[in-house]
């Protein structure tokens, strides 16, 4: 038995080998556990790419979303009197009008916190400020003076010059600071309109921006021509025809500059009004917010298409709005149509309100001040 135990493989080999026997190594185990392990590294690293692979060639491949600005236009064409087609710049017909007047109707304001300056007060104050009507003609400069409802004795100033005067200087600050507004907002949808990819942030904004304009389908186009300024003479001239240069009752008591009528909303009821009308004036609770939502119906309503198309072609061919032109295509605003247009036009020539179109409204901060 301890003859055996002693047998190895050495001892194994040496007798088979004496006995005519060829005894040689397996080398084919030794290459299939070479290839196994070949095999297997292989396949991690395949299935550890294909994420990578993947995403990689979904962004290569993909359908770019995002719509780039091309609103450039051939001026030759508006000299010899060619139209000029927008191209993808048409704005649609549709209008989704949820949410369309709701950042004013909730306006973050408590009423209880306004105040009604005396126009005594409102004069000193505005001469304390060194703020004139004549060097903003001159310089094109106004401060950022906000008042938020009119002094009820404007309507006692009898000189009309003074009146008119008291009037500007009000509602000048309020109409910059909202085209201001917009021409920030206007900014930032082009440099999200002239990216490949947009982040969350960005698109967060932009589905807020389609709520506000009411744009349906998510109409980059649309939303482009809808998010404008309105000219500053021209909304002067119809602040200043609605309201009796501040003196009628729906500017006293409602804070409504431009007569915007509402059929379901906080009104005021036209007197003399038939039994059946159910019309009422918008009421807001600051001028501020009549202001917005004079701009916002101009930039959405139906009625004013064709107003929005000629100003996106001035503004692609001449870079500026020209109100006495624009004040041509709001003939709907008014039962009177084409003699409103006309009394437009006499109020901002007689007052040489042009001369607001080029103001701009100081920046309340640094911040504001890189933006604008």
């Amino acid at each position: 038995m301890d003859k055996f135990k002693k047998l190895n493989i050495q001892t194994i080999k040496k007798i088979l080998q004496k006995k005519g026997y060829k005894v040689s190594k397996k080398h084919e185990t030794f290459l299939s556990f070479y290839y196994t392990i070949f095999a297997s590294i292989f396949l991690i690293i395949f299935f550890y790419s294909i994420p990578f692979v993947i995403g990689t060639s979904s962004n290569f491949f993909k359908k770019n979303e995002v719509v780039v600005n091309s609103s450039n236009k051939n001026f030759n064409k508006v000299l010899e009197g060619k139209q000029i087609e927008l191209d993808k710049n048409i704005e649609s017909d549709q209008l989704n009008s949820k949410g369309l007047y709701l950042d004013i109707l909730n306006f973050d304001i408590n009423e209880k916190d306004t105040v009604r300056l005396s126009a005594s007060t409102l004069n000193q104050l505005f001469k304390d400020e060194n703020y004139n009507l004549k060097d903003i003609r001159k310089n094109k400069l106004v401060k950022p003076i906000k008042i938020d409802l009119l002094p009820s004795e404007i309507k006692s100033i009898e000189n009309v010059k003074k009146r008119k005067e008291l009037f500007i200087q009000i509602v000048l600050p309020l109409i910059l600071e909202e085209n201001k507004k917009i021409k920030i907002e206007r900014k930032v949808l082009f440099s999200i309109l002239n990216k490949n990819n947009n982040s969350e942030e960005e698109k967060n904004w932009l589905k807020s921006k389609f709520k506000q304009y009411g744009v349906a389908n998510r109409d980059l186009a649309t939303l482009k021509i809808r998010m404008d300024e309105i000219p500053v003479s021209l909304a002067i001239a119809q602040a200043a025809k609605e309201t009796g240069w501040g003196t009628s009752r729906f500017a006293q008591q409602g804070n409504a500059l431009f007569g915007q009528w509402t059929y379901d909303g906080d009104g005021i009821k036209p007197a003399g009004s038939d039994i059946g009308d159910t019309h009422k004036v918008m009421k807001f609770k600051i001028l501020k917010a009549s202001v917005r939502a004079y701009q916002r119906n101009l930039n959405t309503h139906s009625s004013y298409k064709k107003f929005r198309k000629v100003r996106a072609i001035q503004r692609d061919v001449y870079g500026s709005l020209n109100s006495l032109e624009l004040v041509n295509y709001l003939d709907k605003y008014a039962e009177t149509g084409i003699e409103y247009t006309k009394i437009l036009k006499k109020i901002i020539e007689q007052n040489k309100l042009i001369d607001f179109d080029d103001a701009k409204i100081l920046p309340s901060s640094k911040r504001e001040k890189n933006l604008i």
